[in-house]
């Protein structure tokens, strides 16, 4: 039998699967990519009686992948916050989905696992821009200040390290740095790595400041946007820029924007954050994914840029439940 760990290489996914194998140690192959690395499903061959896990993937991006997998006659148990499409049903499959605006994927894991490594989730909500919900987990476990300062600062970093589309953009591969930050069962104790993570927060603040210098495009009492162009750290900054954007002005609605070297365009949506919701119906429409707070269009042609700031700016950003 063969095990597989397949997951997002941004603080969420990486930090899931951090607190699933201190719980549960085991040797598996390691499958992980930078953000816009989603359907990574694809790269698993497995057999009968395989085991797969996966931590926050969209499984609307990789159903085929998964369909092929379990009929196969591998074992997949699969852990996920972004909107999922039609979950098979399955006696191989185990899913645990919430696509609750306040939840993340290390959330529902230290949910399963009943708070055994709750300072890796607290981490990831950080990252994940869930500053209430790691809070509240924070308070649970009587962290003080400077340690919950610690955690985010660790978060927003490994979260920023995930965004580029190249290799070359960050600044270790997210497998390389899961391999690092596995040793450690408590975050808080990283004294022998901190300055990997020094280096991180480094650069981040760095792409921040120059993206702090760039205008807004288009700007409305209920929506900004901004636009930057081509270059290595603009393909770093565009999410954890955005994060910052909603933070600061938490009553309206952001997009960054991003060329690509094709021609086309990335965006970076964040709903408002006192309502978090809209922001994946949205990206569905021009072809994106993501969650009800945030998400993101990978490819956006140029001749749809004036429709979309036209929707972003009419968006009704309440929630919608399925009928």
């Amino acid at each position: 039998m063969n095990a597989y760990d397949v997951c997002n290489g941004d603080a969420d996914g990486l930090f899931a699967l951090i607190q699933w194998r201190l719980a549960y140690p085991g040797t598996a192959q390691l499958v992980t990519g930078l953000k816009h690395d989603i359907e990574l499903l694809e790269r698993v061959h497995a057999n009968p009686g395989d085991e797969v896990n996966v931590f926050d993937l969209a499984m609307s991006r990789n159903q085929t992948a998964l369909r092929r997998v379990l009929d196969a006659g591998a074992r997949v148990r699969y852990f996920d916050h972004h909107h999922a499409g039609d979950i098979p049903q399955h006696v191989n499959l185990q899913a645990f989905i919430d696509t609750s605006a306040e939840v993340c994927t290390s959330v529902l894991v230290d949910r399963f696992l009943r708070g055994r490594h709750r300072a890796w989730a607290i981490a990831a909500a950080y990252g994940d821009n869930l500053a209430a919900t790691a809070e509240q987990l924070a308070a649970q476990c009587g962290y003080s200040p400077d340690q919950r300062t610690r955690l985010r600062q660790l978060g927003e970093a490994v979260n920023y390290n995930a965004y580029g589309d190249h290799v070359d953009d960050v600044l270790i591969h997210p497998a390389d740095l899961y391999r690092v930050l596995i040793t450690h069962t408590d975050p808080l104790q990283m004294d022998a790595d901190q300055a990997l993570i020094d280096d991180m927060q480094a650069r981040l603040r760095s792409d921040v400041s120059q993206a702090q210098a760039v205008a807004a495009t288009y700007e409305s009492a209920r929506v900004r946007v901004f636009q930057l162009g081509d270059g290595a750290w603009t393909r770093r900054v565009i999410g954890p820029w955005a994060n910052s954007l909603a933070q600061r002005d938490p009553g309206r609605a952001h997009a960054v924007a991003r060329l690509r070297a094709d021609g086309l365009i990335t965006v970076s949506i964040r709903a408002p954050l006192v309502q978090r919701s809209g922001a994946d119906r949205l990206a569905r429409r021009f072809g994106g994914e993501g969650r009800a707070a945030s998400a993101a269009i990978e490819r956006l042609a140029p001749s749809e840029w004036t429709r979309f700031i036209a929707a972003f700016d009419a968006m009704d950003w309440g929630v919608h439940r399925p009928s």
